[in-house]
């Protein structure tokens, strides 16, 4: 089983851009992060609930590896974890490359399985121009890379905090590959 690490936790209780870093976050099993504006069954996310707000929340927990931080400051940006949104800072795993449906347990109790892809908005170019297109990439064959983290629900609750670990489990195969949600 991979494992990683939790470098930062994250929430905020109104719809705000960045995040503050908190000491610990309450996971709750299909809700989300207790306190935050985006937890609930279903969509939070503002333009979501103005298309649906019936549909299922996919976007519970959001997730983003400090090494996109590491990468962005070698191109003049200065990014903190909770500053994109995210709820989850972790080191050590390839978020981006892991299939639909991986579970990742956090700590000692909480797992979120991953559903999909964050797909970048303009709202990063507020925090710092041209962050929207520094999270965007292409592959090798000119298909677009999102860079800026992965959304999951919560199907265990549990406290999560700076410092434990992040294993990996992967779904049965065939495996999906992480579409935007």
């Amino acid at each position: 089983m991979v494992q990683g690490q939790v470098v930062a936790v994250s929430r905020s209780r109104a719809h705000t851009f960045s995040k503050p870093n908190v000491d610990e976050v309450v996971l709750v099993a299909g809700i989300g992060v207790e306190g935050d504006a985006h937890a609930g069954a279903t969509v939070k996310h503002r333009s979501r609930v103005a298309a649906d707000p019936a549909q299922p929340n996919l976007r519970q927990v959001h997730l983003v590896h400090a090494e996109l931080f590491e990468e962005l400051a070698a191109l003049g940006f200065a990014v903190a974890p909770g500053a994109i949104g995210e709820n989850i800072t972790t080191r050590g795993v390839d978020l981006l490359a892991l299939p639909a449906g991986t579970r990742l347990h956090l700590g000692e109790h909480a797992v979120v399985e991953v559903t999909g892809l964050r797909n970048p908005c303009a709202q990063l170019d507020g925090l710092q121009a041209g962050l929207m297109a520094a999270v965007l990439d292409r592959d090798a064959d000119g298909n677009l890379v999102r860079k800026a983290g992965v959304m999951a629900v919560v199907v265990e609750g549990g406290v999560v905090r700076p410092g434990d670990t992040v294993r990996v489990q992967l779904p049965p195969g065939p495996h999906v590959l992480l579409t935007p949600v």
